[in-house]
Order: C-alpha cells, then structure tokens, then sequence
C-alpha cells in the first residue's frame, strides 16, 4: 500500500501539500494556471481566535493580496469559490461578499452563480432576524471552464411527472440523472452534533465542498485553499481522486487535519453522506446514517487502474473498471 504523499511545501508530485504558515508564502513558489479549483472559507474579521481583527478597509487590502496571487495560479478552464458570510460591527451586519466582488470583478473574472448556502441551525438573534444563510461567490478565469453537471445533479422532486401534451406527451419531462441543484443548497453546518465536528468554530461541510469539486474538476486535477482550517477540502478532494494543497497558521487545525488524513487513509473516517437529507423529524426512517471513508494515493488510483484495464483486456467477460 502507498501511503499519501504529503510534503509541506510545494512539489507537484505530491497527494497533499500543507504550508503551516501563511499562504502568501505557499503561493509564492506554485507555478501560473496551475490549480483547476480554488474554494475556501476565510477569515470574517470578526475576532476568531484564528484571526487578527483590522479595520475594514486593511482586512480588505489583505484579501486582496491573496486573490490576486489564487487568480494568477489558477487555471485558465479554473474556478475560484470564495465563500463568506457577514463582517459584524456594533450589531450592523455588512455582507462580505458584496465588499470582495469589486476585488474579484477588477481582476476580470467572470461571475457565474452567488450560490446560497441555507442551513437550519446558528447563532439566535434578538435584535434582528437569525442569519441562516451565507453565500458562496463563483467565479471563473475565463469563458471556457470546467463545469460537471451530471455529477453533482440531485433527485428530481417529482420523478414520474410527464408531458402531458405536445410531440414529448407521455414522455418524462425531468432528466433521468435528476435535477440541477440550483443556487440555493441546503447543508447543514457542522455543530456540536454532526459526525465531522471537530474544535473549529466555523467548520467547513465536507459534503458543501465534494459538490464544488466534482462539478468544477475533473480526476487528477488540483485543488486550492488558502485557508485550510481542518482540512475539509483536502479530504472532499483526496476522496474524489484530485490532489490538494493550501495553508493555515494554526498548529492545533494543521495536527486535527494530520490525524483526519490518516483515519481517512486507514478507512475509518466518518463523513456525512451527499445523498443524506436534512433530517425531517416526521419521517425518520429515511434517515441516512454517517458512512466511513478511505481514500488513496494517487499513485495507488493508477496502479489499481492499470489492473483493472488489464483484468478487463485478458477476462472481458468479467466487466471492466
């Protein structure tokens, strides 16, 4: 068994880069158009204890510097998601994204969804309406990119419905892989009760990003954080067959990211499925429980690949990969 390869400064023939330190200093040895993808969460500026809060105005200057150098690393077919929520100040909510568009629209990308992310649970408010919502900001480096539809559909609402006139009548009226998911995704947040929580307060879904991975990268592809946090990214892209890198300056998130990369690599990691719904109390039975994960080098895919064309080419009766 070939275990990971993780180095952690940058070499193109490793499964998983993690710089412990800032990402400008990652970037600043990661070639132009290399990475397919470019997802994170980053910091509020809000006062986590992972951050330094700055004035508004030097929290944006700061962003700045690292979306210019994600743009200039990313692929010309590539994606970048950055995905926010509010910067809060003496009770005023300000919309992150609405403060970081103009930087991304500067650089010339092209925006192609403000996804929304929905989920049930958070913080409750008492002096204005609970946030239940934040949003991911998508953008493109060109016209021509990577976008997976049919691997990221969902089941259609209602499967059986029909045309009911015209030369389809009779025929179903919903594609048979299902529906696309939209640009409003319902995934719970990772709280104190969900299978992936880890000490991080504001954790990444890993399922909100296995849907990003799929649908904008294909297998063998590079995938970016400059924020890393608890390594959800690098297990939804290690689980779909793509490479990873990115950076995060806390010790204790880079060892938590270490030891879920080898329960991952063991097989023991549980995850929330993507299939699983948002548990409705009235229908329990439909529940879908945690599954276990394992994933693989990416020198183990090839070789497993390699086997399984050759097992196919000497027994084709038997089915192929």
């Amino acid at each position: 068994m070939n275990k990971l390869k993780l180095t952690s400064d940058f070499d193109s023939t490793a499964d998983f880069i993690l710089y412990e330190g800032d990402i400008k200093e990652l970037l600043k040895n990661v070639p132009d158009n290399f990475t397919k993808l470019v997802v994170t969460s980053p910091p509020y500026n809000i006062g986590k204890t992972y951050e330094k809060k700055l004035h508004i105005k030097d929290y944006l200057d700061e962003q700045k510097k690292v979306i210019q150098e994600c743009v200039r690393v990313c692929h010309p077919e590539g994606s970048i998601c950055w995905q926010v929520g509010n910067y809060v100040d003496n009770g005023e909510i300000i919309p992150l994204d609405v403060l970081l568009y103009p930087i991304f629209s500067s650089l010339k990308l092209h925006m192609r969804n403000r996804i929304v992310w929905h989920f049930g649970h958070g913080l409750h408010a008492s002096k204005r309406f609970s946030g239940r919502y934040e949003v991911i900001l998508w953008f493109t480096k060109s016209k021509n990119y990577t976008f997976n539809l049919d691997e990221v559909r969902v089941p259609q609402k209602y499967p059986n419905k029909k045309h009911f006139k015209g030369p389809q009548k009779g025929q179903f009226s919903g594609n048979p892989l299902g529906k696309n998911p939209s640009d409003v995704w319902e995934i719970p947040n990772v709280k104190s009760n969900h299978i992936e929580k880890t000490v991080h307060p504001c954790q990444f879904p890993i399922e909100l990003i296995e849907r990003l991975v799929l649908s904008l990268t294909n297998k063998g592809d590079w995938v970016l954080d400059p924020f890393m946090g608890v390594g959800s990214t690098a297990i939804a892209a290690l689980l779909h067959r793509r490479r990873v890198m990115g950076a995060e300056i806390v010790p204790e998130y880079n060892k938590i990211t270490r030891e879920r990369l080898e329960l991952a690599e063991s097989g023991h990691l549980k995850i929330r499925p993507m299939e699983r719904s948002v548990y409705d109390p009235n229908s329990p039975n439909k529940n879908i429980p945690p599954k276990t994960i394992k994933i693989y080098s990416f020198s183990e895919q090839l070789d497993f690949l390699e086997k399984s064309q050759l097992n196919f080419f000497e027994n084709p009766n038997k089915g192929g990969i």
